[in-house]
């Protein structure tokens, strides 16, 4: 599984990243999982709003600051 967290690096998509992080490790997931800080690549990616959540490409979250048990839930309907 693939993540990446779409922000331009401010407080809440960092918050997001780490608790993307968490929510791997307390699901056991072997995700490998990347920040993406450009803005221009977020059209290429789908993203409209930051921070987005995208897993194998697809965004499946964006707009506030997700915690550690919303993307869990989230990562589990992705697997």
């Amino acid at each position: 599984m693939k993540i990446l967290i779409a922000g331009p690096g401010c407080a809440r998509c960092q918050a997001v990243e780490k608790n993307a992080v968490t929510a791997c490790k307390e699901l056991n997931l072997d995700a490998e999982i990347a920040h993406v800080f450009d803005v221009k690549e977020y059209p290429k990616l789908g993203v409209r709003v930051t921070p987005s959540v995208l897993v194998d490409g697809k965004v499946v979250c964006s707009g506030k600051l997700f915690t550690v048990d919303e993307l869990k839930q989230i990562l589990v309907g992705s697997k």
